[in-house]
């Protein structure tokens, strides 16, 4: 993965190093160019029956690739409630890359990022960019880390609630991809990485699951006095989805990427409620830690089992159910280790192709949604 940024005021490789020598190039430069900005060149290297499962998946990759541009555009300029650079957002989006592992996102974040000017050489934006940089590790890695300090930090270094909700779904949306991504890497029979990956974190405490509450945000909402036409309308569109019921007036700080996120569930909703999608979805959500997703699509034969661990859930499963969780932990945990023998059993199982892809769909859209209703709000 490329680290190193210098040159002007941008003397600092990724982890907030300081130097003063010549600006290296990054691994890849033509990384940064590629049309896909989603799928990073893989659609090409499918053919036959994963051709054909990326074409019935259009709709959600558009939407995908829509909220791409809406995170990462070409150009970007701040304002008094949006400060977030494009320089912070690239940042971010290298350093989830790395968290997961995935060489092919390392390659495209690493190169859009090099061009670009960094932060001055303050002590405020050094202790910026370092809260941002340590924020968006543990949110990609472990999002139980994540509390209610943690939000408090980035309110100190500067970031308005806009800020949060566009750098929480930035994260989510680098999580999301990197599993698509090794899905798809697995389905292929190619490796992932070609880069140390990280320890795999421990699952969530299963004490997390016993409160059955209601999910509240950490911050405040949209007011409907305050909100914008744009908001409005997003929210309009997005309320009556059942996975967005609550969140949705939080999310609203960024309209743009709400109206995406929600075109985006809506295109997968029926993969993810499909029995094995909902599955998966809840075994990622345990593992991540996030109650409220985790209610909203566990099988009622397995809500005790799956709640103590994957491992007595998968004890407890029928051999389809024990093919689907072994698959979607794997994909969760540590998607730079996601290979082909991982998604062997659920063929083995009888699995079709389309529901092996919704398996992979699955457990990455809740990747996202996940880290979203983890750092922004508790049951």
């Amino acid at each position: 993965m490329e680290q190193r940024r210098f040159e002007g005021n941008s003397h600092w490789y990724h982890e907030t190093q300081s130097t003063l020598t010549t600006q290296a190039a990054p691994l890849v430069p033509e990384a940064a160019d590629i049309e896909d900005r989603f799928l990073l060149g893989l659609a090409a290297l499918c053919k036959d029956e994963l051709q054909q499962n990326l074409q019935e998946a259009q709709p959600a990759l558009l939407a995908s690739r829509d909220i791409y541009q809406l995170l990462f555009p070409r150009q970007l300029v701040t304002s008094m409630t949006h400060t977030l650079t494009l320089y912070d957002r690239l940042s971010t989006a290298l350093t989830v890359a790395q968290v997961t592992g995935i060489q092919r996102l390392c390659n495209h974040y690493a190169a859009r990022l090099n061009p670009l000017s960094g932060p001055d050489s303050s002590r405020e934006s050094n202790r910026r960019l370092t809260q941002i940089t340590e924020y968006a590790r543990q949110l990609a890695s472990q999002p139980t880390l994540i509390d209610k300090a943690a939000l408090l930090r980035l309110d100190e270094v500067g970031l308005t609630s806009p800020d949060i909700i566009t750098f929480s779904q930035i994260i989510g949306f680098v999580s999301y991809q990197a599993r698509v991504a090794a899905g798809i890497n697995a389905l292929l029979a190619l490796p992932v990485r070609w880069i140390p990956g990280v320890t795999v974190p421990d699952d969530a405490d299963s004490h997390r699951f016993e409160q059955q509450a209601s999910w509240q945000p950490a911050l405040a909402p949209v007011e409907l006095r305050y909100a914008s036409p744009r908001q409005l309308e997003a929210l309009t569109w997005c309320q009556p989805q059942q996975a967005l019921s609550t969140s949705a007036w939080l999310l609203a700080h960024d309209a743009e990427v709400l109206y995406g996120w929600s075109t985006l569930f809506n295109t997968l909703e029926s993969t993810v409620d499909s029995p094995e999608g909902a599955l998966a979805a809840a075994v990622a959500a345990r593992i991540n830690g996030s109650p409220a997703c985790f209610n909203r699509y566990v099988t009622p034969t397995l809500r005790e089992a799956l709640k103590e661990g994957v491992d007595v859930a998968i004890a407890a499963a029928e051999p389809v159910q024990q093919a689907v969780i072994h698959a979607a932990a794997q994909l969760t945990r540590s998607p730079e280790r996601f290979n082909a023998a991982h998604l062997q059993p659920l063929k083995e199982a009888g699995l079709s192709p389309h529901a092996v892809f919704s398996v992979i769909m699955s457990t990455a859209l809740s990747s996202w949604n996940n880290r979203l209703m983890q750092s922004l709000g508790a049951s």
